[in-house]
């Protein structure tokens, strides 16, 4: 199945976090979690999938997901994230970014 069909599924069941570093990008650019939300559901494409650096990351090869796309009000947003999967099932989309795209 499509990547991105597996994190609108995962978003439109609600099924999504934010990492503190993405409230405070949202906090600053004044957008809401119905903004992103709406920004994934949006998307017609991943713009582009980037492995992490973080020496937090669940495993060595963890892929994160870059979406910019549009809220319903034209808003331009820029979103990265990872689905995360546990006993082989999508449990929920992690944000580590959410911010206005430039």
């Amino acid at each position: 199945m499509d990547i991105l069909v597996r994190i609108k599924r995962a978003v439109l069941a609600g099924n999504y976090a934010f990492s503190e570093k993405a409230y405070i990008e949202m906090e600053v650019d004044r957008i809401t979690k119905e903004d992103v939300a709406e920004s994934i559901l949006n998307a017609v494409a991943i713009y582009k999938t980037v492995r992490s650096r973080s020496p937090m990351r669940s495993y060595a090869r963890e892929r994160l997901y870059i979406i910019q796309s549009t809220n319903l009000d034209g808003l331009a947003i820029y979103t990265k994230g990872k689905l995360v999967t546990e006993a082989g099932r999508d449990t929920y989309y992690f944000l580590i970014s959410s911010k206005r795209a430039l």
